[in-house]
């Protein structure tokens, strides 16, 4: 028997559906419930010591959303982008200024982004939390509702949405419970993720740093540290964790040169191994997979949790206005509004990580003279700016806001 009713079911309490929550319950008017595999005195593992950058559009929908103002770290502003790939001339040089901005977006550390949502979470009497919760599966279901089998700590229970919501991650029991496929192209690489300390301390230049091995990013923290995206071959990553300080620091600075001068300390590693998964799907009778669940892609470029957000105020924003969040007309509309960013945000993110590790020799003078057009065009410059700052495709209103 269904114990209880909900306008929206949320399944997976991390970025994405911790954001659509508060997107979707603010205003108090919709019965929104997240379920929530972590305890309410322990932070979902994905809010870790990663670094985040937040695209401008992301920045304005947080904000608008009291998100950004529960911060307690310092964030660290990107003001200036600078590209270029070892062993290739050529490089794209973006500056926020030369198109009337302060900053591109901004670096945040995952672990207080965590905190932040929570804060927020707190503040909205309106939603109910399942938490520890676990999806195990899906029960009968009619035209008017699904109705969602959960896991708690007293047993299993049934409750009932009008719209259930994968938000579950890359892996996704909800997606699968769907039926909804994938396809998956493993990148052979894995990122080591860390903390660094340089002797010139961040001006807001983010440098990624392209290689044959994969890539590497400096990103400018609000701590005067550096957070640092480091790509190595899968085969090689069990080596690499096992450097210390000092040749850990010396294999970095092969790899970003002397840009930030010498690179002096750093922080514990955390390693993750990089595959695009993309659903075959995003939309089924009442559900939507979004988030990661709908496309885990490779972080080249900081686009995963952007292009994620932006699927999650969009389906906000339709839901708002809506009598029936599930109705079939409107999840139509929702796959329709974010097919375009999805398709151009892959295809960027996918042919930047191929074709920066492609190593035939004949790449090298392609790849250097693209580099050289994109640094001397405004036009293409422009274009590659609006896909950094999150304006792609049919943008959700909160993402052009920016809170008083």
């Amino acid at each position: 028997m269904t114990e209880r009713q909900h306008d929206v079911v949320i399944v997976g309490g991390g970025l994405v559906g911790a954001s659509l929550a508060i997107a979707l319950a603010r205003h108090g008017t919709r019965d929104v419930a997240l379920v929530e595999a972590a305890p309410p005195t322990a932070m979902p593992a994905v809010f870790d010591q990663r670094n985040l950058s937040f695209a401008a559009a992301t920045v304005n929908a947080l904000a608008a959303l009291g998100v950004m103002q529960k911060l307690q770290a310092p964030t660290g502003a990107i003001r200036r982008i600078h590209i270029s790939r070892q062993g290739d001339f050529g490089r794209v040089r973006l500056d926020a200024a030369d198109y009337g901005r302060d900053r591109f977006g901004e670096v945040v550390v995952a672990r207080d982004f965590g905190a932040a949502l929570e804060r927020r979470l707190e503040e909205l009497p309106g939603l109910t939390r399942y938490r520890p919760a676990t999806f195990v599966g899906l029960a009968e279901t009619d035209g008017l509702m699904r109705q969602v089998r959960l896991h708690t700590g007293t047993g299993e229970q049934i409750i009932g949405t009008r719209l259930l919501v994968a938000a579950d991650g890359t892996r996704s029991a909800v997606r699968a419970a769907l039926g909804i496929r994938t396809h998956t192209h493993d990148y052979d690489q894995t990122l080591f993720v860390a903390r660094v300390r340089a002797e010139q301390a961040p001006d807001g230049t983010a440098y990624e740093r392209l290689t044959a091995q994969g890539p590497t990013a400096l990103l400018p923290r609000g701590d005067r540290h550096y957070g640092v995206v480091h790509g190595v071959p899968t085969a090689e990553a069990d080596a690499v964790a096992a450097l210390d300080e000092a040749a850990w620091l010396a294999r970095l600075q092969a790899s970003v040169g002397w840009r930030v001068g010498r690179l002096l300390a750093s922080g514990e590693r955390s390693a993750y191994p990089i595959a695009r998964v993309l659903a075959d799907a995003v939309i089924e009778h009442r559900a939507v997979v979004l988030g990661n669940a709908a496309q885990t892609i490779h972080p080249i470029g900081a686009q995963g949790f952007n292009l994620g957000l932006r699927d999650a105020l969009t389906l906000a924003e339709l839901i708002e206005a809506a009598e029936d969040p599930g109705a079939a007309a409107l999840l139509a509309h929702y796959h329709r509004r974010r097919e375009e960013d999805r398709r151009r945000t892959l295809a960027f993110s996918d042919g930047l990580a191929r074709l920066s590790a492609n190593p035939a020799p004949l790449m090298r003078p392609l790849r250097s003279l693209g580099m050289a057009a994109i640094d001397a065009s405004g036009t293409l410059q422009a274009y590659l700016v609006g896909g950094a700052m999150g304006f792609r495709g049919d943008v959700p209103m909160l993402c052009r806001e920016v809170a008083a």
